[in-house]
């Protein structure tokens, strides 16, 4: 390797020499590292595990569609029905097991009313699963 010296007269070229002494070390040190964490990966415990069956899927429950149009007439499932004759089949699905749920859907001039009275005869009779059905925004194309 080429050092600098003290004296003034001589032109000096650049230095061309590389330094890997910090490359070097680098290497080292992930060398290291490599050979004190190798063995950690291979380490395993023999284990005896035990086997167990797995239960039956449980069922699906089946969804009931409640539908309530702009003027409040209630759809069970696309039939007509009213408010009492909803009580009696709410009740008799509340029984049911699995529970069946409950997917209420409203058109946007529904009275808030109607909607509040449904809810309140789902909970009344037990139902615990009720969830609001919407629509997705359409994309508009330009």
């Amino acid at each position: 390797m080429a050092f600098g010296g003290f004296n003034d007269k001589q032109q000096a070229g650049p230095m061309a020499d590389i330094n890997v002494t910090p490359m070097v070390d680098v290497m080292l040190v992930l060398l290291v590292i490599f050979i004190i964490t190798a063995p950690l990966f291979t380490h395993a415990i023999k284990l005896d595990l035990p086997s167990a069956k797995s239960a039956p899927a449980p069922t699906e429950p089946t969804t009931i569609s409640l539908s309530i149009n702009g003027a409040g007439a209630v759809f069970w499932n696309n039939d007509p029905v009213t408010l009492d004759d909803l009580n009696t089949r709410l009740s008799a699905a509340a029984q049911q097991q699995p529970q069946p749920q409950v997917q209420l859907r409203a058109d946007k001039g529904t009275r808030y009313e109607v909607i509040a009275q449904v809810m309140a005869a789902a909970q009344g009779n037990g139902i615990a699963k009720l969830g609001f059905v919407t629509e997705t925004p359409q994309s508009t194309k330009k």
